[in-house]
């Protein structure tokens, strides 16, 4: 089966290990009487994006995103720009890293807005330095708009971390106002020209742990699978409407944070109805290790319908064994009615999801791409966009 416009055999997550002068640019913030103007840190972002651009080309990549160089997390940066939405404190919950670290708390203080696009002037970037890259002639190039899944504004905080003034109840004014920004930033994409966003979703991720799912019906009152099944039509009405040339992926993770992982177990719990119920057009699925569970959830994907599998590890330094990451396909297609017609390729998850990144080094990282893109052309050969 054709892929969908945009997705290709050997792809990625999005995120790329930040250069040393955006770390340091970034330490500056933490302390006013030191911190760079916004202008000059977009400045250091411009020059190293259009570099992690050409670095995505040269390494055989044909989705290319900015890396998500100007976040400091994978989804706080996004969320803050929403109308009625702050930045307060951390999370109290099990993510905690090895590190003491957990994740900034998002809290709905006012009703819902989408002021003005988001992510547009960030795409235009993208999209020019593409423009200037030096690449393959008649290679076709997709640039992937990665933002986090609606759900991450309602999953970690509950309805503490929500007004009650702003919304006496959830439903469905809450639910309906996060819809309506979500198709807001959509549209706007739209319009700039962009024609492929991933929502990255770690809390379909979450809902697979056995201890996640007991603390999330704690929390938010309500089972597990009923919570599931609305973070599913939550997500559905965001995107509902799209234009038909609009390709949506979803990415579930189980945490990337300095290569630790937050949450384990298999995709079973959520499987058929993300897969049967889920309008996306592909998959970002982390398959990395025994952690992720086996193969069999896949026998609920639709024939029309793509995954991108991540066998391979952004969270190890060691480049990933050839024949076992081709053994594991092969695998995997066992469980899909048109087989590896419907998989592709990538890591289980972004190098750097945070501004700290995984442990590992650029060169290492560039090393790993490289070898995602020689095993896809070695196992759908050397068109990967088809």
């Amino acid at each position: 089966m054709p892929l969908p416009s945009g997705v290709y055999r050997a792809d990625h997550v999005g995120s790329f290990l930040r250069p040393q002068p955006i770390l340091s640019a970034r330490e500056t913030l933490d302390n006013p009487a030191t911190a760079i103007s916004p202008s000059d840190l977009r400045a250091i972002e411009d020059q190293h994006i259009s570099s992690v651009v050409q670095s995505q080309i040269s390494s055989g990549l044909q989705s290319i995103t900015d890396g998500e160089f100007r976040r400091a997390w994978f989804h706080i940066d996004f969320l803050q720009h929403l109308a009625g939405v702050e930045r307060h404190g951390s999370l109290s919950s099990t993510n905690v890293t090895s590190h003491g670290v957990t994740p900034p708390k998002i809290v709905v203080v006012d009703k819902l807005g989408h002021p003005s696009p988001i992510q547009v002037d960030d795409f235009n970037f993208v999209e020019q330095s593409v423009a200037a890259a030096s690449k393959p002639e008649g290679k076709k190039i997709t640039t992937k708009v990665c933002i986090p899944s609606p759900t991450m504004v309602h999953f970690r905080g509950g309805r503490e971390a929500i007004s009650s003034e702003a919304y006496p109840t959830l439903e469905p004014d809450f639910f309906d106002d996060l819809v309506k920004v979500y198709q807001a930033e959509i549209k706007d994409l739209y319009d700039a020209g962009c024609r492929f966003v991933q929502l990255d979703d770690t809390n379909l991720a979450y809902l697979c742990d056995e201890g996640m799912r007991a603390e999330a019906a704690k929390r938010h009152g309500e089972d597990p699978q009923a919570l599931t099944r609305k973070y599913v039509q939550l997500i559905n009405r965001a995107v509902a409407g799209r234009p038909k040339d609009m390709i949506i992926g979803v990415h579930l993770c189980k945490g990337n944070f300095r290569s630790q992982w937050f949450a384990e177990g298999g995709y079973e719990p959520v499987a058929e109805v993300l897969f049967k119920e889920l309008d996306v057009d592909v998959y970002f699925l982390e398959f990395d290790d025994e952690r992720s569970g086996g193969f069999e959830p896949l026998r609920f994907l639709p024939e029309d319908k793509i995954v991108v599998l991540g066998v391979m590890s952004s969270k190890k330094a060691e480049l990933d064994d050839k024949e076992d990451i081709v053994r594991r396909l092969n695998e995997a297609a066992k469980f899909c009615p048109r087989g590896l017609d419907q998989l592709c390729l990538s890591h289980q998850c972004g190098f750097s999801s945070t501004v700290e990144g995984n442990n590992l080094s650029e060169e290492q990282q560039w090393a790993k791409v490289k070898l995602e893109v020689e095993i896809a052309k070695q196992v759908w050969g050397e068109d990967l966009s088809v």
